[in-house]
């Protein structure tokens, strides 16, 4: 009898583009603060590993306000929750726009 192998039991991933309206502009290190304790407050500690989140630190543009989020494929929606659940950032009011949810980085058309 052969064996077969089963399918690669990897993660899929999710890449997801937003954007932020603020007045003052914002540094990486307080947006991904800001949403890792959006995103603990969401889900959990359990529910954040297995989301696999990650704010993508080359692609944040400081100068229009956006970046990449990478995600499992099962946790989008709570990502895109916790970005809408922030309002303040130190003394600065925000508004976070998802604008676009990808497989690949390429996909989202930067």
């Amino acid at each position: 009898m052969k064996l077969t192998k089963k399918p690669s039991n990897r993660d899929k991933k999710r890449y997801v583009y937003f954007k932020v309206h603020c007045p003052a502009p914002l540094k990486y290190q307080e947006i991904r603060d800001s949403v890792m304790n959006s995103l603990l407050n969401i889900v959990g500690e359990l529910g954040m590993a297995h989301a696999r989140f990650y704010l993508v630190k080359n692609l944040w543009n400081q100068k229009d306000q956006n970046g990449v989020i990478k995600c499992s494929h099962k946790a989008v929606d709570e990502v895109k929750l916790s970005l809408a659940v922030i309002h303040h950032i130190g003394d600065n009011q925000v508004i976070f726009y998802t604008t676009k949810v990808s497989g690949t980085i390429k996909g989202l058309g930067k």
